[in-house]
């Protein structure tokens, strides 16, 4: 896969779903500026999980990328790898309980005045 494919499916114009892995490491050190050295640490630290090829190859997603996005500014304000996966998590759980939420207030009967 060319760098400028790549690009262009990281922009969302791939067609692949945004979980399905596409991006061998090399490519994924050039879109996001992050050495192959710390990618496989942030995959030992638990913050992220690269889909595999059968010979074992890591292939990141375009949300993988996201992620990687989301670690490195992290990472950049000085948080520490067990305050970013921390703050994954409760971001996590923000995002579930927000649509959770909205459901909620959409599904219940109005209130009569």
């Amino acid at each position: 896969m060319s760098l400028s494919s790549a690009r262009r499916s990281a922009s969302g114009r791939s067609g692949a779903e945004p979980g399905q892995g596409l991006y061998p490491i090399s490519v994924v050190t050039e879109l996001t500026g992050i050495g192959p050295h710390a990618l496989r640490g942030y995959e030992r630290a638990g913050l992220l999980t690269p889909a595999r090829t059968d010979g074992g190859t890591r292939r990141y997603s375009d949300d993988d990328l996201v992620r990687l996005r989301r670690i490195a500014a992290l990472v950049e304000s000085g948080v520490n790898l067990a305050g970013v996966r921390l703050i994954l998590r409760l971001e996590r759980e923000l995002a579930e309980l927000c649509t959770e939420n909205a459901w909620l207030r959409r599904s219940r009967p109005a209130a009569s005045g």
